[in-house]
């Protein structure tokens, strides 16, 4: 069979640097006392600088954001969410898109995203804007949180495996500030402290450019299924990201890593482009697979900056090693997403 190959990624965030803002909001919720010092002293440790949003930050108390979307005490419900979503993903698409340039002959259009939902959706405002042909194949993958963007990459794979002449796009795009809830629980208020906006465009072709993509392996782990969960909330989409998952991650993980990495050691791989679901979960991969000194740093680097972005997240940690440029490599993605489950893809730089 063929090699399939990454070729490039665009990335784009929203303008809106919002985390010191959504952070005090946060912390105003929860009353003086022992809970609010915990709060702090783990939003310190989380490993996030910075995080962006396609809302305009407001200091005043009582405000998220300028507009007033967010208002305390006056949360804007699902409905009100999604046409947010709607009417800002599509902006936010382009930029990636542009930034990706993909040329001419798209074959194929696979668009992620968990964050919302509109039908016609994403997909054709994508091919509207690209001029796409009306055959182009169109996918939609929805609701599979942090590691939908390995799924759609194995869909783009699959694709250029059939027919060599395949040219797939796929488009990451979340705007997780859009589910921000207000209730006073630690655990929750640390869980949306993570989240921030982007969007990632990336073309899968046969060309020999870029990522070779070596396959891909996906576990389950229902001992800990409840442990990320996203569903469909009244006033938004309820997350679910327990404390616990760094913790199940070091049980879970190794027995299932030599199906994961292959039948290969952690240390026949170069790179890895881990998910940054948080610093702890970073910590606890770093601990249960046991990859080569220093491997993580450019997750801890997208972390930094951008937070979690749900889904597009692992493709900034792979635009990075693309911008390397540095041939013979090999490396491992890992995400994250409910279930608790898995994804990993094997690659290597040409």
């Amino acid at each position: 069979m063929h090699p399939v190959f990454l070729n490039r990624i665009g990335t784009a965030n929203p303008v809106h640097e919002v985390h010191s803002t959504f952070r005090a909001f946060a912390e105003g919720l929860i009353p003086e006392g022992r809970e609010r010092r915990l709060f702090s002293r783990m939003a310190d440790r989380a490993g996030i600088q910075r995080r962006w949003s396609v809302l305009e930050p407001d200091g005043r108390p009582g405000l998220v954001d300028a507009e007033g979307f967010y208002e305390s005490g006056r949360f804007p419900s699902t409905r009100d969410r999604m046409r947010r979503w709607e009417a800002e993903a599509p902006a936010l698409a382009f930029r990636a898109i542009d930034a990706l340039a993909p040329g001419e002959g798209i074959t194929h259009l696979v668009v992620a995203s968990c964050t919302g939902f509109a039908a016609p959706g994403l997909d054709h405002a994508i091919s509207a804007h690209l001029g796409l042909n009306e055959s182009v194949a169109r996918t939609n993958v929805g609701f599979m949180g942090c590691q939908a963007a390995i799924v759609a990459l194995r869909l783009a794979h699959d694709a250029v495996r059939a027919d060599p002449s395949a040219r797939v796009l796929v488009v990451n795009l979340e705007l997780c500030t859009l589910h921000l809830q207000e209730r006073p629980e630690v655990e929750q208020l640390l869980c949306f402290l993570l989240f921030g906006d982007g969007c990632s465009a990336a073309l899968v072709s046969a060309e020999p450019e870029g990522l070779r993509l070596d396959g891909f392996r996906c576990a389950l782990m229902p001992e800990a299924e409840e442990q990320i969960a996203w569903r469909v909330g009244d006033n938004g989409f309820d997350m679910v990201l327990s404390g616990e998952v760094p913790k199940s991650l070091l049980r879970a993980l190794p027995p299932r890593l030599p199906a994961l990495l292959a039948g290969l050691d952690a240390g026949d791989y170069d790179l890895w482009a881990v998910h940054p679901g948080g610093r702890s979960v970073l910590d606890a991969v770093e601990e249960a697979c046991h990859p080569p000194q220093g491997a993580l740093s450019q997750s801890r680097a997208v972390l930094a900056e951008h937070g979690n972005m749900s889904s597009p997240t692992v493709m900034f940690v792979l635009a990075a090693m693309l911008a390397e440029r540095d041939p013979g490599r090999r490396g491992i993605a890992m995400a994250f997403g409910p279930g608790l489950s898995a994804e990993t893809m094997r690659f290597a730089t040409v």
